[in-house]
């Protein structure tokens, strides 16, 4: 499918999550980057409207342009160090919701442990890789079935962090996300105007208390 011209969302004012010392959480809308794109007239993102308001806000992590939900950024050098350091650690807990096209036929709970590489000349897409591609564990929960619309809700906890993992996993799994145009089928993108997949959950220690910190954003769909 052909990409579409970037139109990022308007921008009515920030949805902060939370908001401390040394961290900032705020809910990024689809289709809008997490940080500047490469090309001309991608210079509107989450990272320069936080920016505006917050000058000392520094990414951490990014989620894909379709992606709504959770971001988390340091405001500071030192704070957006210490919270890259636990993501790469992997003592952040991430939870995301997505709607997947379908009748989920698997465990209703389950892990999804497929490798992942580049998918050729076709950067930045991905794909299941047996032979080179990197490990990948996704686990996945059954939230809600829709029968009438052949539509499931499912959580999902990426254990691993790589590039497009869950939208990859439930394409493999034969149940791609509604919305997508990179790893949909035509009938599957149909079914939705945005890519539904939503970082809903963070879990991390304050990076000024150290104190256990959880962090919901119930997705918009």
């Amino acid at each position: 499918m052909a990409s579409t011209p970037y139109r990022p969302p308007p921008h009515r004012g920030l949805s902060i999550l939370y908001l401390s010392a040394q961290l900032i959480v705020v809910d990024k809308p689809s289709g809008l980057l997490s940080v500047p794109g490469r090309d001309a007239g991608k210079e509107d993102c989450l990272s320069r409207r936080v920016q505006a308001e917050f000058p000392d806000a520094l990414i951490v992590h990014r989620l894909d342009l379709g992606t709504s939900g959770i971001v988390v950024m340091g405001r500071g050098a030192q704070a957006q160090r210490e919270l890259s350091i636990a993501f790469q650690e992997r003592r952040v807990k991430k939870r995301y919701q997505a709607l997947v096209d379908g009748h989920w036929t698997a465990a209703s709970a389950g892990e999804i442990d497929l490798p992942i590489g580049v998918d050729g000349p076709r950067h930045p897409k991905q794909k299941v890789d047996h032979a080179t591609g990197r490990p990948c564990l996704t686990r996945y929960r059954v939230l809600d079935i829709d029968a009438a619309r052949a539509v499931s809700r499912i959580e999902l906890e990426p254990v691993t962090g790589r590039s497009h993992q869950l939208r990859v996993h439930l394409e493999a799994m034969g149940h791609p996300i509604l919305g997508d145009d990179f790893y949909g089928t035509p009938a599957s993108f149909a079914k939705a105007g945005r890519l539904t997949l939503h970082a809903c959950r963070i879990e991390l220690a304050d990076p000024e208390t150290g104190a256990p910190l959880r962090i919901d954003c119930p997705p918009p769909f």
